[in-house]
């Protein structure tokens, strides 16, 4: 029976992903899929494509994918969750009493808020044009006096906003409250005790010629027109790789199984059959939960399926959460199926200007749904 599930979303994904490549969604793919609990589960992992056009480098399991906006549930979010572990940070704590230094900046945000995007910033600024003219080390202070400078663009707490500036703070309070630059924090705490540090890690800028670093194959991302030139295991986000390439909402790089070994923690964490050591399950549960924001589909640090037009398509849980990484890349959990499905790709490659994956990423979650025959 499982043989034969196993088949039918081979030869369905096979079918949808030919299709994308050959209308140019992108160039190539990794999907990687795990349902059942966790004595009986069972995980699937294919690739599609060419890491570009040029067809020269066929997508394969080891292919490392800039993350993108994953950085925020898997790194920072958990980050956040680790200093609650060691009670070095509460979620009511307020970004004035953190970066004292700031004045009246930050007034009333709390760490909360910048989980759930509802503290009041934009979504987007280009501070690396600004930042790319100081020396690297004062970069990280210049960014926290322009996030601290921000207008608000709402009130806050009334609305959510998805917004990279508010996880560039949440990322600025995780060294500031753990003494450890972010890359270190979470390799250390997050990711080694899962045994995933080779497979999801920051690439801090310089690094990616470094030891073993010159054996792994990053997918290239677009062709970037600050940096002129097609970026290759370099953060495609410019804010993050005026950081250093480390920052709190990109930077991430990872395979597609270190990305669906997370998800899967993830979910045995919230079952309650796991424990990860670095923070609390009863506290991840907490996070997996909606907020009671007007009209936001957003928990803590992870987003949950709109009611209509969700990235994760039609048939996920209400309950089921997940995260989408501009260049390309998306994870899902469904709880109520324990159900994680991943998605790699570098669908800005060459351009960002290709929006094609929006059509398939849903197309792609129904499929698996449909095949496993959990609708």
């Amino acid at each position: 029976m499982e043989n034969n599930k196993n088949n039918i979303i081979i030869s369905n994904c096979y079918a949808i992903f030919s299709e994308a490549i050959n209308s140019r969604v992108f160039p190539g793919a990794a999907m990687a899929v795990a349902w059942g609990v966790k004595e009986n589960r069972k995980r699937l992992i294919r690739t599609y494509g060419h890491t570009g056009y040029d067809r020269e480098s066929m997508v394969e399991e080891s292919t490392v994918y800039d993350l993108a906006s994953l950085t925020k549930p898997l790194a920072t979010t958990l980050a956040v969750l680790s200093l609650l572990k060691e009670r070095r940070i509460m979620l009511s704590d307020r970004v004035s009493d953190i970066f004292p230094q700031t004045g009246i900046a930050f007034t009333g945000i709390k760490i909360k808020d910048l989980l759930c995007h509802s503290a009041g910033f934009p979504a987007h600024r280009p501070y690396y044009l600004e930042l790319a003219k100081l020396p690297a080390e004062k970069r990280k202070e210049s960014l926290l006096e322009l996030l601290g400078a921000e207008p608000p663009a709402y009130e806050l707490g009334s609305i959510s906003i998805y917004s990279d500036l508010g996880f560039m703070l949440l990322g600025l309070i995780v060294e500031k409250k753990s003494g450890l630059e972010l890359a270190g924090f979470f390799r250390e705490k997050i990711a080694a005790p899962l045994g995933v540090e080779g497979k999801i890690f920051y690439v801090a800028a310089g690094e990616k010629g470094n030891g073993e670093r010159e054996k792994i194959r990053y997918a290239p991302t677009e062709e970037c027109p600050f940096r002129k030139r097609i970026l290759v295991g370099e953060v495609s986000d410019e804010n993050a790789h005026a950081l250093g390439g480390v920052a709190g909402h990109a930077g991430l790089f990872g395979t597609i199984e270190g990305v669906l070994e997370m998800g899967v923690h993830l979910l045995d964490q919230w079952q309650g059959r796991e424990e990860h050591p670095g923070y609390q399950a009863s506290d991840l549960r907490r996070f997996l939960i909606r907020q009671d924001i007007p009209g936001s589909t957003w928990a803590l640090g992870f987003d949950t399926p709109s009611a209509t037009g969700s990235s994760g398509g039609r048939y996920l849980a209400p309950t089921s959460v997940g995260h989408l990484g501009f260049t390309g890349t998306s994870f899902w959990i469904d709880p109520t199926r324990e159900l994680v499905m991943v998605l790699l790709s570098n669908r800005v490659h060459p351009s960002r200007e290709n929006s094609r994956i929006k059509q398939f990423r849903p197309l792609f979650h129904e499929t698996v749904i449909e095949s496993l025959g959990l609708v």
